[in-house]
């Protein structure tokens, strides 16, 4: 049977049956159109871009339009995926005005089918706002990495008592907000299995362990390809950045000993033609 794009209520029918979700980042029309073929129901469309894709430090510097550049080849390749693009830092923080418009930039010029902000009861009018604008929302708390540095740093979230009640009270309030998904990034896994059962809509984990209702990892890290640092999250499906240096280097080596290009990649002329040209 064909793929087909799942809607937002077939994504809760999911939680209802035990049906895990599954998510994946992609930032391109190649890698994207790649995942539109798998079986995986939906696409993040991340800021985590600014690290794998755009060479910042962190995702703070990434801008409302280079979201919008990205979220668009993806938009254009994934038909068949439920695409959700980030919103930035600075997009959503200054005003519920300014998060509605930049929201709606994202679904109006980006095609996104839905939004994702980071934050807890912080946010909680913000979401409510964006989902009576008629903008489908996917909440993220826990380590968020937006505010990464008022948290500590990039650190495991809610082991202590008052820090797990504080999560599972900032899952609760997103759900009333009108949120229709919640990511759960870097908590104890017994903690996400507890958030997940008392809330009705899917949570969606990154290092929360394997009792969310799906998971999510950031495609260059579970491909292999993001030298940088790699998560203690994240597993290894293939590591393919090795095997890209090595064709790089092949190819190098084959140029300069003038090995390529052979007869086989190149095109010829008839005979006549070409003695006419000396």
């Amino acid at each position: 049977m064909p793929k087909k794009k799942p809607t937002i209520p077939q994504l809760w029918d999911m939680k209802r049956e035990g049906k895990k979700i599954r998510m994946v980042t992609s930032y391109d029309y190649m890698m994207a159109s790649l995942v539109d073929e798998t079986d995986i129901e939906m696409i993040l469309v991340g800021d985590s871009l600014g690290m794998v894709v755009l060479g910042y430090e962190g995702t703070v510097p990434v801008t409302m339009e280079e979201m919008l550049h990205h979220i668009k080849p993806v938009v254009r390749a994934a038909r068949n995926t439920f695409i959700v693009g980030d919103m930035p830092f600075g997009s959503y923080n200054a005003s519920i005005e300014s998060a509605i418009h930049n929201a709606n930039r994202i679904l109006k010029e980006g095609g996104a089918d839905a939004v994702k902000l980071e934050g807890g009861l912080n946010v909680v009018q913000t979401v409510e706002a964006l989902v009576k604008a008629g903008i489908p929302v996917m909440a993220h708390i826990g380590l968020t990495p937006q505010t990464a540095t008022q948290l500590g740093g990039f650190k495991v979230q809610g082991k202590d008592l008052e820090a797990a009640k504080r999560l599972i009270e900032e899952a609760q309030a997103l759900e009333a907000a009108g949120a229709f998904a919640i990511v759960l990034e870097c908590i104890p896994s017994s903690l996400a299995k507890i958030i997940t059962e008392k809330i009705s809509i899917p949570t969606i984990g990154i290092g929360a362990g394997p009792h969310c209702d799906g998971q999510v990892l950031v495609i260059h890290d579970m491909l292999g390809m993001f030298k940088r640092f790699t998560p203690k999250f994240v597993k290894k499906y293939a590591d393919l950045a090795p095997q890209i240096l090595d064709a790089l280097n092949t190819y190098a080596r084959e140029v300069a000993e003038g090995v390529f290009p052979a007869e086989e990649h190149s095109f010829g002329m008839s005979e006549e033609t070409l003695s006419r040209l000396y």
